[in-house]
């Protein structure tokens, strides 16, 4: 979707996580590539090789972020989370 360096990746994570163990944001950015570089560090907490029920995915994102509602969308608009169109399943 856009094309980054891992240094850019890397600033986002200083930027706007309070480390890479918790993954715990500290603000969300306005501007779509950091908004993008933020999501593809949040994707890591998933398993590529398992289905998500809508309430296990809101689990692993309530600590990352107060609105997960808001990351779970945007990890959707981004092609980054795929899900079933009744939003029953998730996966990477």
């Amino acid at each position: 979707m856009f094309d980054y360096t891992e240094e850019e990746k890397n600033t986002v994570l200083i930027k706007y996580f309070e480390s890479r163990e918790s993954l715990r944001m500290t603000s969300f950015p306005k501007k779509q590539k950091q908004k993008y570089l933020c999501l593809l560090w949040i994707k890591t907490l998933f398993n590529k090789n398992i289905q998500y029920a809508e309430k296990e995915v809101n689990e692993i994102l309530k600590p990352v972020h107060d609105d997960y509602v808001m990351i779970r969308r945007y990890l959707v608009d981004y092609g980054l989370l795929l899900r079933e169109t009744d939003g029953s399943k998730y996966w990477v």
